[in-house]
Protein backbone atom coordinates (compact mmCIF):
# COMPACT_ATOMS: atom_id res chain seq x y z
CA UNK A 1 0.00 0.00 0.00
CA UNK A 2 1.27 3.19 -0.63
CA UNK A 3 2.17 5.52 2.08
CA UNK A 4 -0.45 8.38 2.77
CA UNK A 5 1.66 11.90 1.88
CA UNK A 6 1.00 14.78 4.17
CA UNK A 7 1.39 17.76 4.65
CA UNK A 8 1.95 20.08 7.47
CA UNK A 9 0.66 24.01 7.31
CA UNK A 10 1.75 25.69 10.40
CA UNK A 11 5.03 25.27 12.02
CA UNK A 12 4.12 26.43 15.19
CA UNK A 13 5.35 24.72 18.42
CA UNK A 14 2.78 21.86 18.08
CA UNK A 15 4.60 20.47 14.70
CA UNK A 16 7.68 19.58 16.63
CA UNK A 17 4.94 16.58 17.81
CA UNK A 18 3.90 16.08 14.77
CA UNK A 19 7.05 15.40 12.53
CA UNK A 20 8.17 12.67 14.19
CA UNK A 21 4.84 10.87 14.86
CA UNK A 22 4.58 10.97 11.18
CA UNK A 23 7.92 8.99 11.06
CA UNK A 24 6.79 6.61 13.47
CA UNK A 25 3.33 5.52 11.82
CA UNK A 26 4.15 2.68 9.54
CA UNK A 27 2.08 4.25 6.00
CA UNK A 28 2.85 7.79 6.35
CA UNK A 29 5.09 10.52 5.02
CA UNK A 30 6.00 14.14 5.33
CA UNK A 31 6.50 15.12 1.75
CA UNK A 32 5.37 19.12 2.57
CA UNK A 33 5.52 21.71 5.11
CA UNK A 34 4.18 25.07 4.61
CA UNK A 35 4.56 28.70 6.84
CA UNK A 36 4.77 32.07 6.47
CA UNK A 37 8.00 32.45 8.31
CA UNK A 38 11.02 31.62 5.87
CA UNK A 39 13.48 30.78 9.34
CA UNK A 40 10.59 27.96 10.18
CA UNK A 41 11.06 26.60 6.63
CA UNK A 42 14.97 26.22 6.93
CA UNK A 43 15.69 23.05 8.87
CA UNK A 44 13.04 21.26 6.46
CA UNK A 45 14.52 22.74 3.06
CA UNK A 46 16.33 19.42 2.29
CA UNK A 47 13.98 17.24 3.42
CA UNK A 48 10.28 17.42 1.85
CA UNK A 49 8.99 20.68 -0.03
CA UNK A 50 8.56 23.88 1.75
CA UNK A 51 5.99 26.36 0.83
CA UNK A 52 4.86 29.78 1.65
CA UNK A 53 1.24 29.54 1.04
CA UNK A 54 -1.09 26.67 1.80
CA UNK A 55 -3.22 27.05 -1.10
CA UNK A 56 0.42 26.30 -2.76
CA UNK A 57 1.01 23.07 -1.11
CA UNK A 58 -2.59 21.88 -1.37
CA UNK A 59 -1.97 22.19 -5.22
CA UNK A 60 0.73 20.15 -4.71
CA UNK A 61 -0.21 16.51 -6.50
CA UNK A 62 2.51 14.93 -3.55
CA UNK A 63 0.28 15.59 -0.99
CA UNK A 64 -2.82 13.75 0.11
CA UNK A 65 -3.67 15.22 3.16
CA UNK A 66 -3.12 18.16 5.43
CA UNK A 67 -2.58 18.52 8.87
CA UNK A 68 -3.50 22.57 9.90
CA UNK A 69 -1.37 23.76 12.73
CA UNK A 70 -1.74 27.80 12.55
CA UNK A 71 -3.49 30.06 14.70
CA UNK A 72 -7.06 29.30 16.03
CA UNK A 73 -8.96 32.01 14.03
CA UNK A 74 -7.09 30.63 10.72
CA UNK A 75 -8.36 26.87 10.99
CA UNK A 76 -11.73 27.93 9.08
CA UNK A 77 -10.25 29.22 5.87
CA UNK A 78 -7.51 26.90 5.82
CA UNK A 79 -9.68 23.69 6.71
CA UNK A 80 -12.25 25.31 4.26
CA UNK A 81 -9.31 25.17 1.42
CA UNK A 82 -8.29 21.98 1.92
CA UNK A 83 -11.70 20.74 1.80
CA UNK A 84 -12.08 22.33 -1.62
CA UNK A 85 -8.92 20.96 -2.84
CA UNK A 86 -10.12 17.49 -1.81
CA UNK A 87 -7.81 16.83 0.83
CA UNK A 88 -8.66 15.25 3.85
CA UNK A 89 -7.76 17.38 7.61
CA UNK A 90 -6.55 16.98 10.79
CA UNK A 91 -6.66 19.88 12.45
CA UNK A 92 -5.76 21.19 15.55
CA UNK A 93 -8.30 21.75 18.59
CA UNK A 94 -10.41 23.65 18.82
CA UNK A 95 -11.82 23.49 15.51
CA UNK A 96 -13.20 26.95 14.97
CA UNK A 97 -13.70 29.94 17.16
CA UNK A 98 -17.19 30.51 16.74
CA UNK A 99 -19.76 27.38 16.96
CA UNK A 100 -21.37 28.86 13.89
CA UNK A 101 -17.98 28.48 11.99
CA UNK A 102 -17.27 25.40 12.86
CA UNK A 103 -20.57 23.93 11.74
CA UNK A 104 -20.54 25.61 8.66
CA UNK A 105 -16.85 23.74 7.83
CA UNK A 106 -18.44 20.46 8.70
CA UNK A 107 -21.08 20.96 6.76
CA UNK A 108 -19.43 21.77 3.82
CA UNK A 109 -16.88 18.92 4.55
CA UNK A 110 -19.57 16.67 4.67
CA UNK A 111 -21.34 17.62 1.52
CA UNK A 112 -17.87 17.32 -0.37
CA UNK A 113 -17.41 14.23 1.34
CA UNK A 114 -13.82 14.92 2.56
CA UNK A 115 -13.40 13.97 6.25
CA UNK A 116 -12.14 16.88 9.10
CA UNK A 117 -10.49 14.97 11.96
CA UNK A 118 -9.41 17.10 14.82
CA UNK A 119 -6.47 16.14 17.16
CA UNK A 120 -7.34 15.86 20.44
CA UNK A 121 -4.04 14.40 22.12
CA UNK A 122 -4.86 13.86 25.30
CA UNK A 123 -7.88 10.98 24.32
CA UNK A 124 -4.51 8.96 23.10
CA UNK A 125 -2.49 9.65 26.98
CA UNK A 126 -1.34 6.44 28.15
CA UNK A 127 -3.01 6.83 31.50
CA UNK A 128 -5.89 7.99 29.84
CA UNK A 129 -6.52 5.16 27.86
CA UNK A 130 -5.41 2.46 31.20
CA UNK A 131 -8.60 4.20 32.56
CA UNK A 132 -10.47 3.99 29.77
CA UNK A 133 -10.20 0.17 29.88
CA UNK A 134 -10.16 -0.28 33.90
CA UNK A 135 -13.95 1.75 33.77
CA UNK A 136 -15.19 -1.20 31.43
CA UNK A 137 -14.97 -3.64 33.63
CA UNK A 138 -16.21 -1.21 36.55
CA UNK A 139 -19.89 -0.61 35.35
CA UNK A 140 -20.77 3.08 34.43
CA UNK A 141 -19.36 5.89 35.80
CA UNK A 142 -20.90 8.38 37.47
CA UNK A 143 -19.17 11.33 38.30
CA UNK A 144 -15.80 12.97 36.24
CA UNK A 145 -13.73 15.81 37.47
CA UNK A 146 -10.81 16.79 34.71
CA UNK A 147 -8.46 19.36 35.60
CA UNK A 148 -6.75 21.37 33.49
CA UNK A 149 -4.11 23.44 35.27
CA UNK A 150 -0.87 25.64 33.80
CA UNK A 151 0.45 28.83 33.63
CA UNK A 152 0.00 29.52 30.05
CA UNK A 153 2.90 31.63 29.40
CA UNK A 154 5.46 28.99 29.98
CA UNK A 155 3.50 26.76 27.23
CA UNK A 156 3.09 29.15 24.24
CA UNK A 157 6.88 29.19 22.91
CA UNK A 158 7.01 31.32 19.98
CA UNK A 159 3.22 31.04 19.31
CA UNK A 160 2.12 33.77 21.49
CA UNK A 161 -0.97 34.33 19.38
CA UNK A 162 -2.04 32.16 21.87
CA UNK A 163 -2.67 35.33 24.25
CA UNK A 164 -4.88 37.12 21.77
CA UNK A 165 -8.27 36.32 22.27
CA UNK A 166 -8.81 37.11 19.11
CA UNK A 167 -6.94 34.93 17.58
CA UNK A 168 -7.34 31.85 20.31
CA UNK A 169 -11.03 32.09 19.96
CA UNK A 170 -10.87 33.29 24.20
CA UNK A 171 -8.63 32.19 26.76
CA UNK A 172 -8.62 29.02 29.16
CA UNK A 173 -12.28 27.55 28.31
CA UNK A 174 -11.61 28.38 24.33
CA UNK A 175 -8.11 26.32 24.73
CA UNK A 176 -8.25 24.32 27.23
CA UNK A 177 -11.40 23.34 27.29
CA UNK A 178 -12.11 21.56 24.26
CA UNK A 179 -9.17 18.78 24.86
CA UNK A 180 -10.90 18.59 28.85
CA UNK A 181 -14.57 18.17 27.27
CA UNK A 182 -13.76 16.07 24.90
CA UNK A 183 -12.14 13.76 28.06
CA UNK A 184 -15.85 14.10 29.29
CA UNK A 185 -17.54 12.97 25.92
CA UNK A 186 -14.85 9.84 25.95
CA UNK A 187 -16.03 9.05 29.32
CA UNK A 188 -19.72 10.09 29.36
CA UNK A 189 -21.11 10.54 26.09
CA UNK A 190 -22.82 13.69 25.27
CA UNK A 191 -23.30 16.42 27.95
CA UNK A 192 -24.73 19.69 28.55
CA UNK A 193 -24.08 22.80 30.51
CA UNK A 194 -25.11 23.53 34.09
CA UNK A 195 -23.40 25.77 35.84
CA UNK A 196 -20.08 28.08 35.38
CA UNK A 197 -17.94 30.24 37.60
CA UNK A 198 -15.62 32.14 35.25
CA UNK A 199 -12.98 34.08 36.31
CA UNK A 200 -11.12 37.45 34.25
CA UNK A 201 -8.01 39.19 34.15
CA UNK A 202 -7.31 43.11 34.05
CA UNK A 203 -7.09 42.73 30.55
CA UNK A 204 -10.77 40.72 30.62
CA UNK A 205 -8.91 37.61 29.39
CA UNK A 206 -10.89 34.59 31.12
CA UNK A 207 -7.61 32.56 32.93
CA UNK A 208 -9.65 30.19 35.53
CA UNK A 209 -12.59 28.64 34.97
CA UNK A 210 -15.03 26.02 36.72
CA UNK A 211 -17.73 24.42 34.08
CA UNK A 212 -20.55 21.97 35.63
CA UNK A 213 -21.93 19.33 32.83
CA UNK A 214 -24.52 16.57 33.01
CA UNK A 215 -26.12 13.81 30.78
CA UNK A 216 -29.80 13.27 30.13
CA UNK A 217 -29.34 10.08 32.44
CA UNK A 218 -27.70 12.16 35.25
CA UNK A 219 -24.30 11.63 35.19
CA UNK A 220 -22.04 14.31 36.31
CA UNK A 221 -18.72 16.18 35.30
CA UNK A 222 -16.98 18.79 36.86
CA UNK A 223 -14.21 20.86 34.36
CA UNK A 224 -11.55 22.91 36.04
CA UNK A 225 -9.45 25.46 33.79
CA UNK A 226 -6.60 27.49 35.72
CA UNK A 227 -4.08 29.45 33.21
CA UNK A 228 -2.35 31.20 35.81
CA UNK A 229 -1.55 28.34 38.37
CA UNK A 230 1.45 28.05 39.98
CA UNK A 231 2.03 24.60 40.79
CA UNK A 232 3.85 23.63 37.86
CA UNK A 233 1.04 22.07 35.71
CA UNK A 234 -1.64 19.21 36.22
CA UNK A 235 -3.43 17.47 34.16
CA UNK A 236 -5.43 15.17 35.21
CA UNK A 237 -9.01 13.13 35.67
CA UNK A 238 -10.82 11.51 38.81
CA UNK A 239 -14.02 8.73 37.73
CA UNK A 240 -16.43 7.62 40.67
CA UNK A 241 -18.72 4.72 39.18
CA UNK A 242 -22.19 3.96 40.49
CA UNK A 243 -20.82 1.45 42.70
CA UNK A 244 -18.68 4.10 44.23
CA UNK A 245 -15.20 3.04 43.53
CA UNK A 246 -13.31 6.20 42.75
CA UNK A 247 -10.40 5.84 40.37
CA UNK A 248 -8.12 8.20 38.13
CA UNK A 249 -5.64 9.25 35.07
CA UNK A 250 -2.38 11.74 36.20
CA UNK A 251 -1.71 12.29 32.11
CA UNK A 252 1.76 13.11 32.93
CA UNK A 253 2.70 10.50 35.20
CA UNK A 254 5.80 8.88 33.74
CA UNK A 255 6.32 11.75 31.65
CA UNK A 256 8.30 13.74 33.73
CA UNK A 257 9.91 16.37 31.18
CA UNK A 258 8.07 19.35 29.75
CA UNK A 259 5.01 17.92 27.56
CA UNK A 260 6.88 14.83 27.17
CA UNK A 261 3.34 13.18 27.14
CA UNK A 262 2.53 14.67 24.00
CA UNK A 263 5.52 12.88 22.25
CA UNK A 264 3.43 9.75 22.25
CA UNK A 265 0.10 11.05 22.07
CA UNK A 266 0.74 12.48 18.78
CA UNK A 267 1.50 9.03 17.69
CA UNK A 268 -1.97 8.44 18.62
CA UNK A 269 -3.50 11.42 16.50
CA UNK A 270 -1.85 10.77 13.12
CA UNK A 271 -2.38 7.17 13.63
CA UNK A 272 -6.61 7.73 13.82
CA UNK A 273 -6.10 10.09 11.17
CA UNK A 274 -4.39 7.57 9.01
CA UNK A 275 -7.03 5.46 9.11
CA UNK A 276 -9.39 7.99 9.36
CA UNK A 277 -8.37 8.95 5.34
CA UNK A 278 -8.04 5.25 4.80
CA UNK A 279 -11.74 4.70 5.19
CA UNK A 280 -10.82 2.55 8.68
CA UNK A 281 -12.51 4.37 11.26
CA UNK A 282 -16.43 5.15 10.55
CA UNK A 283 -16.66 7.93 13.20
CA UNK A 284 -13.82 10.28 14.47
CA UNK A 285 -13.79 13.38 16.69
CA UNK A 286 -14.71 16.08 14.58
CA UNK A 287 -14.46 18.76 17.42
CA UNK A 288 -18.09 20.03 17.00
CA UNK A 289 -19.98 19.01 20.14
CA UNK A 290 -16.55 20.87 22.74
CA UNK A 291 -17.06 23.93 20.37
CA UNK A 292 -20.38 23.86 21.13
CA UNK A 293 -19.50 23.57 24.97
CA UNK A 294 -17.01 26.62 24.53
CA UNK A 295 -19.54 28.48 22.65
CA UNK A 296 -22.17 28.00 25.07
CA UNK A 297 -19.71 28.86 28.58
CA UNK A 298 -19.04 32.54 26.94
CA UNK A 299 -22.71 33.04 26.24
CA UNK A 300 -24.33 31.71 29.74
CA UNK A 301 -21.34 34.34 31.29
CA UNK A 302 -21.77 36.99 28.67
CA UNK A 303 -25.84 36.68 29.95
CA UNK A 304 -25.04 36.82 33.29
CA UNK A 305 -22.76 39.75 33.07
CA UNK A 306 -25.83 41.58 31.35
CA UNK A 307 -28.45 40.44 33.88
CA UNK A 308 -25.93 41.64 36.72
CA UNK A 309 -25.57 44.67 34.97
CA UNK A 310 -29.54 45.23 34.33
CA UNK A 311 -30.21 44.29 37.98
CA UNK A 312 -27.84 47.34 39.01
CA UNK A 313 -29.22 49.97 36.78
Amino acid sequence: MRPLRVGIVGLGVISRYYVPALASVTGLRLTAVCDLDEAALEPFRDQVRCFSSHRELLADPGVDAVIVNVPNNAHVPICRDAVRAGRPVCVEKPLATRAGDGRELLAFAHGAGVPVFTAFHRRYNSEVRALVARLRQRGPVESVTVRYLERIEEHVGRDQWYLDPQRCGGGCVADNGPNAFDLVHLLLGPVRLAGIDVRRDAQGVDRQAVIELTADSGERARVELDWSYDGGERKDITTRTAGGTTDGADMLAGYPGFKSSLWHEYVGVVHDFSDVVRGHLPRWPDGLAELELVAAVYDTEQQGRQASATARS
